[in-house]
């Protein structure tokens, strides 16, 4: 729940840069000279850009968080027992004995959109973010029977 209230703290206060940002941007443009058009259209993409990515995350959050909750209906979902050191970090190895366990479930179903979400996790748990989100794209393209890049 905390990480949600920060998520959408970080996404308003995005949006009012977004809105100060573009109102530089028309400022600029009502100067009417030709170097600040020029610059004020520049400033005016930049909220254009921050608004698709921070609309494409949370699609991305949105849709992960939909198959959670289905996996969790169907009793799928990956139990944590992994071992965490005295800190309270998932342990390297660990990690990486669970992952070498969901990359052989996968291979051995690709077309199944469960096995790449626990990829997803087993890949977060091993601190590999890239990869976490790509297996977390790729389950829920399967989910939604959209065509699935190699």
């Amino acid at each position: 729940m905390r990480a949600k209230v920060v998520y959408f703290a970080l996404a308003a206060v995005l949006v009012v840069y977004f809105v100060l940002v573009g109102s530089r941007g028309v400022m600029l443009i009502r100067q009417g000279t030709a170097i600040t058009v020029a610059f004020g259209v520049a400033v005016l993409v930049l909220p254009f850009i921050g608004a698709w990515f921070l609309y494409q995350t949370t699609k991305f959050a949105r849709d992960a968080n939909r198959l959670a909750k289905e996996l969790e209906a169907e009793g799928g979902l990956p139990v944590d027992d992994l071992a965490r050191t005295p800190g309270g970090r998932i342990d390297r190895d660990s990690a990486d004995e669970v992952f070498a366990r969901r990359r052989a479930e996968t291979e051995a179903a690709p077309g199944d959109w469960r096995t790449w979400f626990r990829l997803a996790v087993a890949y977060h748990d091993a601190r590999d973010t890239p990869r976490a989100r790509k297996a977390m794209q790729r389950a829920i393209a399967l989910h939604d029977g959209k065509p699935v890049r190699a």
